[in-house]
C-alpha cells in the first residue's frame, strides 16, 4: 500500500479545507516545495497534490507552486484540480508529474479520459469525489446524479491507472476513512482504488493493512500529517513491515 502525504494549493500556499468548503481554508505551510521537500525527508516516496483553486477555476492556477515543487523533490507525484482538456495533460506530463487525476471532465468528458489514457498508460487516474454516494464536481460545488460505483464502472476498460476516491463528508473532518464505501467500490471495479478523506490516525493506516483492505492501492492523508495526529515514520514503518514481514 502507497501513503500519499497531501499538498492541496490554495493562492500559492499549502492549505487544508474541511468538506471541501473553500472559506474553511488553515494554511499549513506558505512554501509548498519546502513541505513536499519535508515529506520527501521522512521518507515518503510519493505525493499527492491538488490545485484547489484551478478545481473551481476549471485550469490551473497554482502552476507555479506545482512546477517548484516538482524542481524540489524527486517523489513521484500525482496532480489533481483544474485538468480538464489534452493540452493541459499533457503539459503536466511533460512537466513532471507522473500521474494526472481527472475529476470533473470524468463526468463530463468521459472521452477524453479514455483518450489520454491510451495515449499515455499508466499515467490517468480518475478522481471520484462523492457525498452520500453521488459524485461532485467543480472543486465539489456541484452534486450530480452520478453514482460513484456507476462512474468507476464507465472506465473499467478504458486503461485508467487508479481511482482516487474521496469521501467528501470525511475529508479534513478528521473522523477516519470512510472504509466500507471505499471497499464497495474497490469490489466493483478492477481499477486499483486510492482511498482519501478522513484518515485521522495509526489506527486508520492498520485498518488498511487489515485483509479485506488489501485489495486497495493506497490511501491518502493530509491534515492528520500535518497536526502531528499521524507520525509519518510510524505509520510508513508499519506499511514496510506489513509488506515485507518482520
Amino acid at each position: 500500500m502507497i501513503l500519499y502525504p497531501a499538498i492541496d494549493l490554495k493562492d500559492g500556499e499549502c492549505v487544508r479545507l474541511v468538506h471541501g468548503d473553500m472559506a474553511s481554508a488553515t494554511v499549513f505551510n506558505a512554501d509548498p516545495p519546502a513541505q513536499a521537500a519535508e515529506f520527501e525527508a521522512l521518507g515518503f516516496g510519493h505525493l499527492h497534490v491538488v490545485d484547489l483553486d484551478g478545481a473551481f477555476a476549471g485550469r490551473p492556477r497554482n502552476a507555479a507552486a506545482v512546477e517548484a515543487i516538482l524542481a524540489r523533490v524527486r517523489m513521484k507525484t500525482q496532480l489533481g484540480g483544474g485538468i480538464r482538456d489534452m493540452r493541459t495533460i499533457e503539459g503536466w506530463l511533460g512537466a513532471g508529474v507522473d500521474r494526472v487525476i481527472i475529476g470533473t471532465a470524468a463526468v463530463r468528458d468521459p472521452d477524453l479520459v479514455r483518450e489520454a489514457a491510451r495515449l499515455h498508460p499508466g499515467r490517468i487516474a480518475v478522481g471520484i469525489d462523492a457525498r452520500d454516494g453521488r459524485v461532485a464536481v467543480d472543486g465539489w460545488a456541484r452534486a450530480t446524479d452520478v453514482g460513484a460505483t456507476e462512474l468507476g464502472r464507465r472506465f473499467e476498460d478504458a486503461g485508467v491507472a487508479a481511482i482516487v476516491y474521496t469521501d467528501i463528508a470525511r475529508d479534513g473532518a478528521m473522523k477516519g476513512l470512510n472504509v466500507e464505501a471505499t471497499l464497495a467500490l474497490a469490489e466493483a471495479v478492477s481499477i486499483p482504488v486510492v482511498a482519501s478523506g478522513g484518515l485521522a490516525s495509526i489506527e486508520d493506516v492498520k485498518r488498511l493493512l487489515e485483509p479485506d483492505c488489501r485489495r486497495l492501492a493506497g490511501a491518502i492523508s493530509g491534515r492528520a500529517l500535518y497536526d502531528g495526529r499521524l507520525d509519518a515514520r510510524e505509520a510508513l514503518a508499519l506499511i514496510r513491515v506489513s509488506e515485507d514481514g518482520p
